[in-house]
């Protein structure tokens, strides 16, 4: 059985300390001194992240600590001038705005209406917005009336189509330079004369536009009546395809007669469309009380040119 006073087997055996002083060496020191070297040696963790640190950039020999960065800075003078500059201009800014509100105005109690030019879409030569110029209740009525100018065009073209076809056949140059007369001044002819007036009077409400509207679209329905009828007097018969012209050209040339057939179907369609428009914008003329305005009207500037 071990003695009362023998050493504890598992008690860690003092060691010499190589960094201990006089003192300390042996068994029996009692305060070992732990210098950077004893913490550096106990840690060795510490040695690895110190000597994985990099060292610091050299300081340029020229730097100076000392010295002062200058920053140039407006005087106060130069910030008073670009001050007086830039309220100038938005009083300048301010009084053009003002002058173009006094115009603006000026037109719109002069009633002019700024048209820019929107249709068609892929190259704008007209102003047209049935749906946020015209009102609802009278929008289906303009746009039957638009369609009836499309459909001039449409009989127009294929009027020059078919009389070319018949000029190939040996009919003769003259109905074809007729054909290209028809299109060249009936299409813009339409516009000016009978749609852009209606498009005004159903936009300003004005009576006097509404009786030029009658006056030129009652031609515009004659002109298409007789263009699909096209009896030889007046224009030179076969230059419109009207039903007289395509039986006469379907006897010698099927082809072009059958162009002609196409161009009488197309005028006649024409025709009945114009004659709903008429009687349509006439209803809404007489419900609306347009035609007294317009009498009163018509006599005003009777008196004012009398005058």
């Amino acid at each position: 059985m071990a003695g009362r006073y023998d050493s504890n087997p598992f008690d860690e055996q003092e060691e010499d300390n190589p960094f201990a002083g006089e003192n300390g060496r042996g068994r029996g020191s009692s305060q070992p001194n732990y210098g950077a070297g004893a913490f550096y040696m106990t840690n060795p963790g510490n040695v690895a992240s110190a000597t994985s640190l990099s060292p610091l950039p050299p300081e340029p020999a020229d730097y100076d600590r000392g010295a002062t960065v200058d920053i140039p800075l407006d005087s106060s003078k130069d910030l008073k001038k670009k001050q007086k500059e830039l309220q100038a201009k938005e009083a300048e800014l301010k009084k053009r705005e003002q002058e173009l509100k006094r115009k603006e105005d000026a037109i719109a109690r002069a009633g002019i209406v700024i048209e820019d030019k929107n249709w068609p879409p892929l190259f704008p030569i007209i102003h047209h917005d049935i749906a946020n110029e015209i009102p609802i209740h009278l929008q289906r009525m303009q746009y039957v009336a638009f369609t009836t100018w499309l459909g001039l065009i449409v009989c127009l073209l294929w009027n020059f189509i078919a009389v070319t076809v018949a000029w190939i056949n040996g009919e003769g140059p003259t109905i074809w330079f007729l054909a290209i007369i028809y299109f060249i001044s009936g299409v813009p002819g339409g516009y000016v004369f009978w749609y852009r007036p209606l498009y005004r009077a159903m936009r300003t409400d004005s009576a006097l536009k509404f009786g030029w509207f009658f006056l030129s679209y009652m031609f515009h329905i004659a002109f298409c009546v007789f263009a699909a009828v096209a009896p030889p007097i007046v224009f030179k018969g076969k230059s419109l395809t009207g039903i007289l012209p395509a039986i006469d050209v379907l006897s010698d040339h099927a082809i072009a007669g059958i162009f002609y057939f196409i161009g009488f179907a197309f005028f006649t369609l024409e025709s009945l469309i114009s004659i709903w428009v008429i009687q349509q914008v006439y209803m809404y003329f007489r419900g609306s009380g347009k035609a007294a305005a317009m009498k009163r009207e018509a006599a005003r500037s009777t008196m004012m040119a009398a005058l």
